[in-house]
């Protein structure tokens, strides 16, 4: 399967814009509500669900890491999981940043490079376009959409559209 992995630098970027753009409406309407950002970034779906800052925290660290794997560039640390709004906005930035980057020469001739990851108590090891294009991606557009769909529920006015802020 050859897979062309610079691709998704650009699919993760038009993510984190949609990102920005939702957490920026959601801080909106909880201010209008007399809601803090804080307390924004901590709604939840189900009360076992993990909440909008854990979504974000997942979209912005996948986003550059698995990049930079795909790349084989080092691969950047987690961004701290207690980010107020304003942090979280700065990393948004910061990964945006950091994916304009990268060149499509970087991404050449690796997508079936294989690359063992351990997730939890299995440690697959799987070519990085599938990596990218299995695990990565349908893992990034998941808590994206469950960002949407947290705030979406406690009432913030969005709708499909806004999930293409970052463009189609």
């Amino acid at each position: 399967m050859t897979v062309c992995l610079f691709t998704f630098v650009d699919l993760y970027s038009k993510g984190l814009t949609t990102l920005d753009h939702i957490l920026t409406k959601g801080a909106e309407f909880a201010a209008s509500k007399g809601v803090s950002s804080g307390e924004m970034l901590e709604w939840r779906l189900i009360e076992d669900m993990n909440p909008v800052r854990f979504q974000a925290y997942v979209v912005i660290n996948f986003a550059k890491q698995w990049t930079a794997r795909a790349a084989g560039v080092d691969v950047p640390a987690d961004i701290p999981q207690d980010l107020d709004f304003d942090g979280l906005k700065a990393a948004i930035a910061e990964a945006r940043t950091f994916l304009a980057g990268l060149k499509p020469q970087q991404f050449e001739g690796r997508d079936g490079v294989t690359l063992k990851v351990a997730l939890g108590q299995i440690e697959p090891e799987l070519p990085l376009g599938q990596w990218l294009s299995g695990f990565a991606t349908t893992n990034f557009y998941f808590h994206l959409s469950t960002a949407y769909g947290i705030l979406r529920s406690r009432g913030v006015p969005i709708g499909k559209v806004d999930l293409f802020a970052g463009g189609l």
